[in-house]
């Protein structure tokens, strides 16, 4: 596998982990096959997370969605249904970056060596990644999608999407104690609700069909900008 180019992991903030989209709507059904839905079991709890196929046997997700077991599911609308479209593979090696900090939350980056190979077909195939390390620039439109919260209190079981807009620097400079505009980029517009929150992170931010971006954190409000960090190669 060739290595991963420069990514930008998609942050909200330190205070809350990212995962529901809130103000978007319900995808249609297997638009974005490359969606992976994580089922995650730790010694302390069992959680899910999003991800996103990028080889046959492959998915990048964030860091902190690490556990000693998971399960992806491909190919999925509803995860509470058992769809005939539905691929379940275990994830055979767990690959966290070498210098993800939980503190910082930098490098909220994992790849997830899956036990077989994906059957590839209309509604499970990889998304494409950044060919460059040129950076988005403001104003840049993007997609994120995953299963999760699309309020405070209510979650939904079908995947949602939102449109969120690149923004400049100092609008997340204000707000993130470990901001830098070297290795992040501030997504989200503060006049408008849209943002991922909780249960969605490891899922891409996606700009002109080019995974930029994964989930991470998030304020415990909901509200926007995030912010994305950029990783190194993997």
């Amino acid at each position: 596998m060739q290595p991963l180019l420069l990514l930008l992991a998609f942050l909200l903030s330190p205070e809350a982990e990212a995962g529901e989209i809130i103000g978007g709507r319900e995808a249609r059904p297997h638009s974005r096959p490359y969606m992976a839905y994580l089922q995650i079991q730790s010694a302390r709890r069992t959680s899910v997370c999003g991800g996103f196929l990028v080889r046959e046997d492959f998915v990048l997700t964030a860091a902190h969605c690490w556990g000693s077991t998971i399960v992806a599911i491909l190919g999925a609308h509803n995860v509470q249904r058992q769809e005939r479209t539905q691929q379940r593979i275990p994830v055979l090696r767990a690959i966290p970056h070498p210098r993800y900090s939980h503190q910082t939350i930098h490098n909220d980056i994992m790849l997830l060596k899956l036990r077989n190979r994906i059957r590839r077909d209309q509604v499970v195939s990889p998304v494409a990644l950044p060919q460059t390390q040129q950076r988005l620039r403001p104003g840049a439109l993007c997609t994120v999608a995953g299963w999760g919260l699309v309020s405070i209190n209510r979650r939904t079981n079908r995947l949602q999407e939102v449109q969120l807009r690149v923004q400049q620097d100092q609008q997340c400079r204000q707000l993130f104690q470990f901001y830098t505009g070297q290795s992040q980029i501030c997504v989200g517009d503060p006049r408008e609700r849209k943002t991922a929150f909780r249960g969605d992170s490891g899922g891409p931010l996606v700009c002109n069909n080019v995974a930029q971006g994964i989930v991470s954190y998030g304020k415990d409000s909901g509200t926007p900008p995030g912010l994305d960090q950029m990783g190194t190669p993997l």
